[in-house]
């Protein structure tokens, strides 16, 4: 295992790891700092009992998907690692743009939340609120790593080995904003985290498209587009760590990279283009 291509996929998972466990983070934070300011602190064992919940759900999710994985072989392989992986892009935009557009009135709503389950009689009503939220990123999580270990082949371990780090720092940038009042522009992390991981997952598709036209269920249309092996291979040295980071091949195919191409400026353009501010002045008026 060569150290940089190591590093190289371990940086994936990490920014992975990083992101989604700050947004976690922040959920369990608006509603355990909520619940503290209305004076029922007294009800925080049922929104831990409710994050440990998702967090045990989304490792048996991950485990399974990836047991899975390492019990099929040949075209059968093929066929899964190329739909996790096109499925974790999927899954990712999706939640990217949902959390994106859903940031402005997040706190709002997580309140809400709370106040209907302070008011229930039931004592899983703010288990199943923090349960709910984090399970949404847990298996987010899960899913996009399973896609990036399918591409990573056998340095799958370096991914998640990074997202173990990233979970672990964004527990402790969560602890430290919510117990030590560290402040954080979450919008400027977000946003730069959040385009960073769509040209991750442009990558990844890169990788499932190019799993299927290697089964003869999409075609390559010109195979390849070019040939820069000799200058810039991807099974070493720099040409290695952009495989691992961007999807880089030296002999793409024209369909592969029509695939990335599309989605990284698309996405790129709609992820980073300003929230439309009618949305946020309604959200701040309660229209």
């Amino acid at each position: 295992m060569q150290v940089d291509s190591f590093f190289a996929w371990g940086f994936g998972g990490l920014l992975t790891g990083l992101r989604e466990g700050v947004e976690a983070a922040l959920i369990v934070g608006i509603i355990a700092s909520y619940l503290v300011k209305i004076g029922r602190a007294d009800r925080l064992s049922s929104v831990w009992l409710g994050v440990v919940g998702a967090i045990a759900a989304s490792a048996a999710i991950g485990i399974l998907a990836f047991a899975l994985l390492g019990s099929l072989q040949g075209t059968a392989e093929k066929i899964f690692a190329g739909s996790a992986s096109i499925l974790a892009v999927v899954i990712l935009t999706y939640m990217l743009f949902w959390m994106r557009k859903q940031a402005v009135t997040l706190g709002a709503d997580l309140r809400s939340g709370v106040d209907r389950a302070v008011a229930s009689t039931s004592v899983l009503g703010l288990s199943l609120l923090a349960f709910t939220a984090v399970i949404r990123e847990g298996i987010e999580t899960a899913l996009f790593l399973l896609g990036q270990t399918t591409a990573a082949a056998d340095q799958g371990l370096s991914v998640v080995v990074g997202a173990f780090i990233g979970l672990l720092i964004a527990a402790g940038i969560g602890v430290l904003i919510f117990r030590a009042g560290l402040r954080l522009n979450l919008s400027a992390f977000f946003n730069v985290t959040g385009a960073a991981l769509v040209v991750i997952a442009s990558g990844l598709l890169s990788y499932g498209v190019h799993e299927f036209i290697e089964l003869g269920l999409l075609p390559a249309l010109i195979n390849p587009v070019y040939d820069i092996s000799a200058i810039l291979p991807h099974k070493e040295g720099i040409g290695q760590f952009l495989r691992a980071i961007v999807g880089y091949s030296s002999t793409p195919e024209l369909t592969t990279l029509l695939a990335q191409g599309a989605y990284l400026i698309f996405g790129l353009f709609f992820y980073v283009r300003p929230v439309r501010r009618a949305a946020a002045d309604r959200a701040a008026t309660g229209a």
